[in-house]
């Protein structure tokens, strides 16, 4: 956790003294399992995690915005009555500006402000840093009015809106929703379709979830992504001729084996079938605190991932491959978008350590990078500090 004087002495320094500051926290994610569901209409299984980004605001008496993270070397500065468009030299600059002139153009009034961001998220992990530095700027922004009644669902969604629209990247909800509507201790079992969802508690007495940073930037990620979306595209065409569903999710492994005939395309549409029927048998194994069970799930998706959609890669499949060979390892994933980035495992807590060390030499010696490891419990949604 960043110590919040540190980042008072920091805003001081570098906004200037005096004024009131207000002190924020939004979490990044974790989805336990689930994976490239989300836009396919079915199940997915998330969490906040305790890592996140921090947001230390004060408000301004005219309408100019000042933004600076401890993160990245950019400054940025915008005025909330002038057309607020995406720059590219604004970098990461253009997530809380996305935020803000949708938040307008929805007729919010928002007030000038000068914000602070810092994080202990590693960028480019696949641990959605990119929804919580949007649905922070969208709580802080809305927090002056409206206080503690932010409608989150509400929020998640146009955050989501401006990823799309704004960023231009094609995402699916499951990262906003997350990070808005988080529990500690529990997971989020969404139904993307309807955004229907329910807390489902997540306590793991003998293990912990240990998120394994592979150090490998998503390179394929973003192309491989508009890829396997239209892949599934392709597949639900298919089926649709011959079944009436609203999305993928809803087809049986049956419709996939014997409707689709080409290679490829069937094996996009049996991971994600098989994917979302995953998700509610873990479910139904962890109300059964059945965690082996659901270590075996992790091992079936991660199989899944690589052999039929084909997103996981040297290193995420090196480092997932290490995690399940280590005795004190119940099951092992990647996570997020994949092609790097993260994956997670559940491992005892008496061998975390040893976990740790075992992992990091079997994988910098086929990689030749070390990668990094976070111990992290499931925590809250974005919040009010202080």
């Amino acid at each position: 956790m960043i110590n919040l004087s540190y980042l008072k002495e920091k805003f001081f320094e570098i906004f200037g003294g005096g004024g009131e500051v207000l002190c924020f926290f939004s979490p990044g994610r974790v989805n336990l399992i689930g994976e490239h569901i989300d836009y396919n209409g079915g199940y997915v299984f998330p969490g906040a995690l305790s890592l996140g980004i921090y947001g230390v605001l004060r408000y301004r008496n005219d309408n100019t915005v000042r933004l600076k993270s401890l993160n990245a070397p950019e400054y940025v500065t915008f005025n909330l009555d002038e057309n607020i468009e995406y720059k590219s030299e604004d970098g990461w600059g253009n997530y809380p500006k996305g935020v803000m002139r949708l938040l307008l153009q929805k007729g919010y009034t928002l007030k000038g402000c000068d914000i602070l961001y810092s994080g202990d998220l590693p960028d480019g992990a696949g641990l959605s840093s990119s929804a919580a530095i949007e649905v922070l700027t969208g709580y802080m922004m809305l927090y002056s009015s409206l206080k503690d009644d932010i409608d989150r669902v509400k929020l998640s969604l146009m955050c989501q809106e401006v990823e799309n629209k704004f960023i231009k990247v094609n995402c699916g909800i499951m990262d906003q929703f997350s990070v808005a509507m988080g529990r500690k201790n529990n997971a989020i079992l969404l139904d993307c379709n309807s955004l229907d969802y329910k807390y489902i508690p997540f306590v793991m007495d003998k293990h912990s979830l240990v998120i394994m940073n592979t150090n490998k930037k998503r390179g394929l990620a973003d192309s491989k992504y508009n890829e396997r979306r239209a892949e599934c595209e392709k597949a639900l065409e298919i089926i649709r001729q011959n079944k009436e569903i609203s999305n993928l999710c809803e087809a049986e492994i049956e419709d996939v084996l014997s409707l689709i005939k080409d290679e490829t395309l069937l094996k996009r549409a049996r991971h994600v079938v098989s994917e979302n029927n995953r998700v509610l048998k873990a479910v139904e194994v962890l109300n059964e605190g059945n965690i082996e069970e659901f270590g075996k799930l992790l091992n079936d998706s991660h199989k899944s991932l690589k052999e039929d959609y084909e997103v996981t890669g040297l290193h995420l499949d090196t480092i997932v491959e290490a995690a399940q060979s280590f005795k004190g390892c119940i099951g092992a994933r990647m996570t997020g978008a994949g092609f790097g980035g993260c994956a997670i495992a559940i491992v005892e807590n008496e061998k975390i350590d040893e976990f740790k060390d075992y992992v990091s030499n079997y994988y910098s010696n086929k990689t030749e990078i070390i990668p990094s490891f976070y111990v992290s419990v499931i925590g809250d949604g974005v919040k009010f500090l202080g």
